[in-house]
C-alpha cells in the first residue's frame, strides 16, 4: 500500500506542475553590438536570443526530457477556411456596416467536420481589424439567422443591416482577401560564413562554399535547374538565369520552400557589396547563416547585416567530430514568441531530425514576423482598403435593391416557392458551384495552396494520441478523478472504480450522488460534492479507508454510511475549489450561494503515509479540517479558482467569474479587484487556469470564444497588481468549448465534437481532433475522455468519397443537406473511455505506478483510438493486437525493464489460441502454420522457464528450471513487416 501511495504521487505531482512554464523556454532579449576590425561599433539591435541553455531540462526529474513539441504552428489546412470550406461548394455571403460605419463581409457554409459526417456551420466574418472564425452547430430543428451568427462574434450593433450577395464573382474577391493572411509558400535565405568573417560584404563574397556547406545544402533539399522551372520560384528568374542557373527546392508538410543560397546566386567581381544577392537574401524574413569554425572563433551577430527586413536569423554550425548539427536562433525583439523551443544542448546528431526542425522552426518564425507592427499594420491598411474597395463597387446594387442583394435570412425557408422560381434558383447555384470550381482548381494549379497532406510525415506519432482505456462503457458519467492508474467515476449507476482490462468495481451505490470530486493520492483523501441544492454537502474519504472495502469486498458504501464524512457548514453548496499545489497545506473554498467558505487541512506528524499512520488514523478525516473564514461575494460564482501567492502568507487568491467578470479576492482579507470585464451580451464562462510562469501567477480566462492570458504580479502587502501587462494576450477557440485543460505546452478545448489543441504561450492552433460525441472525463493528471467507438483519422481519409457525393449544402428553399444518421433508429451508439497519457503532452517520460487499487490485472490490449492527424490505412485485428502487447511486454521481460513477471498461464493459453486463428490476409493477420507453431513452441518454452503449467511432468519442468535464461531464445512475430526476430 506504502508504495502504491509513493509510486502514484509521482503522477499526481506531474499534475499539479503541468501549470508550471517559462517564457526562458525561448530565449531572452539581448543588446546585440558589432563592430569593425577596428573595434569601432557599426550596428546594434535587440535581439531574442534562443541557445538552449536556459537550464529548462534541469527539474524535469523524475523521468526525462524528449521532445513532443515540433509542430507547425496555425497550420494552412487548418487555417484557410474559405478555401477548405467555402470555396466550390453551395454557401452564402452578407455584406453589411457596423455601428461604426465599416463595411464587413460574411461567410456561411453547412458542411461536415473535416468528412466526419457531422455537420456543423463553418463561418467567416472579414472586417478591417482581421477575420474571424467560428464554427456554429447544426440543429435540422432550430433556424439560425445571421444576427445570431454575428452576435456570437460579437458584432451586435449594425449601421445596415447585412443583406446577401447573389453573384457568384464575390468567391473571387473573398479568396483575395484570405490570401492576406500569409503566404502558403515560403522562401528563405542562406549565407555561407567563413571562419572569422564578421562584416556581411566578406559573407556575401564568398564564391563557393566548403564541403560540410554542400552537404548541409543537400540536407535541406533538392537541387533545381531554375530555367524552365514550373514550381513555387521565390522570386528567382526561370526564364532568362539572371538570378543563377540552380537553386535548392523543397517541400515540407504541404508547404514549398525555395532557398537563396549565397553561393548560387550571381557573383560580380567589380561588385564588392554583391547587390544582386543582397537583393534577395536581404528580402527574406528569414536567413540562415552557415557559419564555419570552432565555437571559440568569433560568433555571428545580425547586426553584422544590414538589412531592415531580415526579422529570424538561423545560426548553424557543423562538427565533424561527432557529425553533429549546432542551432542558434536571433529573433528581432518586437517577433511574438514561436515554437519549437531549442533543445538543451542544442546539438542534433540525427540528421533528418534537425532538417525538420529547421524547417518547422523557421516557417513558424516566418508566421510569427507577419504579427509584428511592421507587417501586420501593412496587412491591415490593405484588408482595410480591398474591403472598402469590395463594398464600393457593391453600393450601386445596395441602393438599386438588384436581385445580387436580397434580404434573405441565413435559415429562410420557403416551402410555396413557385416553380420557376426553384428552377432559376437552381440554376444560380449550379453556376455558383462552377466558379467557385473553377476558382480552386486555378489557386491550386498556380501553387498557391497546399499540396496533398496525406503523404506528409505519415509515420510521425503526435502526443495527444489516445489508448483505449475501457470498451463499451454503459453509464452515463457525471464526473471521475484518476487514481493511480484506475478512474474513480460517479455515473447515473454509482461510483465505479475502472481500471483498463478489469471489470468495474462498485465503492458506493446509487444513493450517493457524487457531482464533483478531488482524489489526492499524497494525502490520502478523496472529496467530493454530493447531491444538489439544499441537500448538497462536501464529503471526505480516506482513500486508504475506501481501498480497504474494496480489497475485503466488505461494503458498498450508501449515502446513509456517509454520515460522519460530511464537512461541517457546508449544506446547501453548488461548487468548491481546492489549490492545485498543496505543497504546506491543503485549501479548500466552498460556494454556497454568493458567500465562500475557506476551510484548510494542514500537514502534521501523522499526515505521514506510513503503516502505523494508516492503521491507526481514524477512519474519517473530518477533524483534521478546520475553518477559517467566511467571504462574501455580490453574486454566486459560476467559475471559481485558487491562486497561490509566493509565500503563501496572506497572499493566496481566489479567481471568481460571475455576472460579466473575473475577480480576484483575497483569502485573508475577503478584498475583491476586478481582473477582467467580459464586453458581450451574453456570457459562457467555460474556465480560469491558474498557471505559474516563472512562479508568478497568471490566470487562462475562458469564455465564449475567447481565451485571455492575465498575468498577475507582483503581490505587494496581499493586494495584487492586475493592469495590462506586455505578457498578455489572447486568442479565439474555433468552436465554444466547455472545458478547457492545461498540459504545458498544450492548451486543449474541448467541444462536443472535437478537440482543439493550441500552444500556452502564444495561442497558436496547433491541431484540431474531430471526436465524435466527446465527453471530456478527467484531466487532473492523464487526460480521459468519453467517445463513440467510430472515431477516424485524418481529414483527408474520406476526401475520395466526398468527391463522389454532393457536398452537404445549406438549407434552401427546396433542399436541405442529408447526414447519414450515426447509428440505426432506436439502436444507442456505442461509447468507449480513452486516455490521453500526459507524460506525452508535456514531453516528460514518467515512471507510471505499476499497481491500481484494483487487483493486479492480466495482459490487456492497448489500441489507439485514432484521434491523429495520420490517416488510417487499415485496422489490426484483435488477435495482432494481443500479439504485439504480450510481444512488448515479453520483450521488457527479457531486458529487465520491469520487476514483477507479467505472463500468467492464462495469458499462455490465450496467445496459443490467438496464433492458431486462421485470418484474412487482408486484415493483416498471421495466417501461415509456421509462423502458429513459432509463436506457440516460443511461448511455451516462456512459460516453462517462468513456471508456467504448459506441461504435467514435473521433471520436465524442473529440468526447465534448471536451465539458465539464455536457452531460451524467443521468435516472434513483427506486427508490421511480419518478418521474425530473435528476442533473447
Amino acid at each position: 500500500l506504502m508504495k502504491r501511495f509513493y509510486s502514484s504521487s509521482v503522477s499526481e505531482d506531474l499534475g499539479c506542475r503541468r501549470g508550471e512554464f517559462s517564457r526562458k523556454h525561448y530565449g531572452s532579449v539581448e543588446l546585440l553590438i558589432s563592430s569593425d576590425a577596428d573595434g569601432a561599433i557599426q550596428r546594434a539591435g535587440r535581439f531574442r536570443v534562443e541557445n538552449g541553455s536556459s537550464g529548462e531540462n534541469t527539474d524535469c526529474a523524475p523521468g526525462t526530457w524528449h521532445r513532443t513539441d515540433v509542430h507547425l504552428e496555425n497550420p494552412e489546412y487548418h487555417t484557410r477556411w474559405y478555401f477548405k470550406y467555402f470555396l466550390g461548394k453551395v454557401h452564402q455571403n452578407y455584406i453589411g456596416t457596423d455601428a461604426e460605419k465599416n463595411p464587413f463581409f460574411l461567410s456561411v457554409v453547412l458542411s461536415d467536420q473535416n468528412n466526419q459526417r457531422i455537420p456543423q456551420y463553418h463561418s467567416i466574418l472579414w472586417r478591417k481589424t482581421g477575420t474571424q472564425k467560428i464554427c456554429l452547430p447544426y440543429s435540422p430543428t432550430k433556424t439560425l439567422s445571421v444576427k445570431s451568427i454575428l452576435s456570437a462574434m460579437s458584432l451586435d450593433k449594425f449601421e445596415k443591416s447585412p443583406r446577401e450577395i447573389f453573384h457568384p464573382e464575390i468567391q473571387k474577391d473573398l479568396l483575395v482577401l484570405e490570401e492576406q493572411e500569409g503566404s502558403v509558400n515560403f522562401k528563405f535565405g542562406v549565407l555561407y560564413a567563413k571562419d572569422g568573417q564578421l562584416t556581411d560584404d566578406e559573407m556575401f563574397s564568398n564564391e563557393t562554399g566548403s564541403e560540410s556547406f554542400q552537404r548541409f545544402l543537400r540536407l535541406l533539399g533538392d537541387t533545381v535547374t531554375l530555367k524552365g522551372w514550373s514550381g513555387y520560384r521565390g522570386g528567382l528568374d526561370t526564364k532568362n538565369d539572371t538570378t543563377g542557373t540552380c537553386s535548392i527546392y523543397t517541400v515540407f508538410q504541404g508547404h514549398e520552400i525555395m532557398f537563396h543560397v549565397s553561393t548560387m546566386l550571381p557573383y560580380s567581381r567589380e561588385n564588392k557589396q554583391q547587390v544582386e544577392r543582397k537583393r534577395h537574401i536581404g528580402n527574406d524574413i528569414v536567413t540562415i547563416i552557415f557559419q564555419e569554425g570552432e565555437e571559440s572563433s568569433p560568433a555571428f551577430k545580425p547586426s553584422m547585416i544590414r538589412s531592415h527586413f531580415t526579422h529570424i536569423f538561423a545560426l548553424v554550425r557543423y562538427n565533424k567530430q561527432n557529425d553533429s548539427y549546432r542551432l542558434k536562433i536571433f529573433s528581432e525583439e518586437s517577433v511574438p514568441l514561436f515554437g519549437p523551443p531549442l533543445p538543451s544542448p542544442p546539438v542534433f546528431t540525427n540528421h533528418q531530425e534537425f532538417r525538420d526542425f529547421v524547417l518547422v522552426k523557421l516557417i513558424n518564425g516566418e508566421k510569427a514576423t507577419l504579427e509584428t507592427p511592421t507587417f501586420s499594420q501593412k496587412r491591415q491598411r490593405t484588408l482595410d482598403m480591398l474591403i472598402r474597395s469590395l463594398y464600393q463597387d457593391m453600393m450601386p446594387d445596395l441602393h438599386r435593391g438588384n436581385n445580387m442583394l436580397n434580404r434573405r435570412s441565413f435559415s429562410d425557408v420557403l416551402p410555396e416557392s413557385p416553380k420557376s422560381t426553384r428552377k432559376k434558383e437552381e440554376a444560380r447555384q449550379a453556376e455558383f458551384v462552377r466558379l467557385g470550381q473553377a476558382l480552386k482548381l486555378k489557386t491550386t494549379v498556380k501553387g498557391d495552396t497546399t499540396a496533398n497532406l496525406a503523404t506528409t510525415s505519415f509515420c510521425k506519432k503526435e502526443p495527444w494520441e489516445s489508448q483505449s482505456f475501457c470498451s463499451n462503457f454503459p453509464h452515463e458519467v457525471v464526473c471521475a478523478d484518476s487514481w493511480g492508474q484506475s478512474l474513480l467515476v460517479s455515473t447515473d449507476a454509482g461510483i465505479l472504480l475502472i481500471d483498463d482490462g478489469q471489470p468495474s468495481v462498485q465503492v458506493f451505490d446509487k444513493t450517493l450522488q457524487i457531482k464533483q470530486m478531488n482524489v489526492l493520492e499524497a494525502l490520502d483523501l478523496l472529496i467530493a460534492r454530493t447531491d444538489k441544492g439544499k441537500d448538497s454537502r462536501i464529503l471526505v474519504f480516506r482513500l486508504s479507508a475506501v481501498q480497504k472495502d474494496i480489497e475485503t469486498k466488505k461494503m458498498i458504501r450508501s449515502k446513509y454510511d456517509c454520515r460522519e464524512n460530511k464537512l461541517e457548514r457546508t449544506k446547501g453548496c453548488h461548487l468548491y475549489a481546492i489549490n492545485t499545489h498543496h505543497g504546506s497545506e491543503l485549501r479548500i473554498v466552498v460556494a454556497i450561494r454568493n458567500k465562500l467558505l475557506l476551510v484548510t487541512k494542514k500537514y502534521n506528524s501523522h499526515n505521514t503515509l506510513t503503516s502505523t499512520s494508516l492503521l491507526s488514523s481514524p477512519e474519517s478525516p473530518v477533524e483534521e479540517f478546520q475553518y477559517i473564514r467566511e467571504i462574501c461575494l455580490s453574486d454566486p460564482p459560476v467559475v471559481m479558482t485558487l491562486v497561490d501567492g509566493p509565500t503563501g502568507d496572506s497572499d493566496n487568491m481566489i479567481c471568481v467569474a460571475y455576472r460579466h467578470q473575473f475577480d480576484l479576492v483575497n483569502e485573508s482579507t475577503g478584498e475583491s479587484y476586478r481582473l477582467h470585464h467580459v464586453e458581450t451580451n451574453r456570457v459562457n464562462f467555460v474556465a480560469a487556469i491558474d498557471v505559474y510562469e516563472d512562479g508568478e501567477a497568471g490566470l487562462l480566462l475562458c469564455y465564449n470564444y475567447v481565451c485571455q492570458y492575465r498575468k498577475v504580479y507582483p503581490f505587494s502587502g496581499g493586494s495584487p497588481l492586475v493592469q495590462p501587462s506586455a505578457y498578455d494576450f489572447h486568442f479565439s477557440w474555433n468552436q465554444v468549448p466547455y472545458a478547457v485543460v492545461c498540459a504545458f505546452p498544450y492548451v486543449l478545448a474541448f467541444t462536443t465534437d472535437s478537440i482543439e489543441i493550441r500552444l500556452v504561450v502564444n495561442g497558436n492552433l496547433v491541431h484540431t481532433a474531430v471526436v465524435p460525441e466527446l465527453q471530456l472525463v478527467a484531466s487532473r493528471s492523464d487526460i480521459y475522455f468519453k467517445a463513440t467507438a467510430a472515431v477516424s483519422g485524418s481529414s483527408e481519409s474520406s476526401s475520395k468519397e466526398m468527391s463522389s457525393k454532393s457536398s452537404p449544402q445549406t438549407p434552401t428553399a427546396y433542399e436541405k443537406p442529408e447526414f447519414p444518421p450515426p447509428s440505426l433508429e432506436g439502436e444507442v451508439p456505442c461509447k468507449n473511455l480513452y486516455k490521453i497519457p500526459l507524460s506525452n503532452l508535456v514531453g516528460r517520460s514518467i515512471e507510471r505506478p505499476l499497481k491500481s487499487p484494483l487487483a493486479p490485472k492480466v495482459i490487456t490490449t492497448t489500441a489507439s483510438s485514432g484521434i491523429t492527424s495520420l490517416p488510417v490505412m487499415h485496422s489490426l485485428s484483435l488477435s495482432r493486437m494481443e500479439i504485439k502487447e504480450i510481444a512488448s511486454r515479453t520483450r521488457k521481460e527479457l531486458l529487465g525493464l520491469l520487476d514483477e513477471p507479467i505472463p500468467k498461464a492464462e495469458s499462455a493459453q490465450k496467445l496459443k489460441k490467438v496464433s492458431r486463428r486462421q485470418s484474412d490476409p487482408k486484415q493483416g493477420a498471421v495466417r501461415s502454420s509456421s509462423s502458429d507453431r513459432i509463436i506457440s513452441s516460443s511461448f511455451e518454452g516462456y512459460s516453462e522457464r517462468h513456471h508456467l503449467s504448459t506441461s504435467s511432468d514435473p521433471d520436465t519442468l524442473a529440468n526447465r528450471e534448471e536451465s539458465s535464461p539464455s536457452s531460451y531464445p524467443f521468435q516472434l512475430i513483427s506486427l508490421y513487416d511480419e518478418d521474425v526476430i530473435d528476442l533473447k
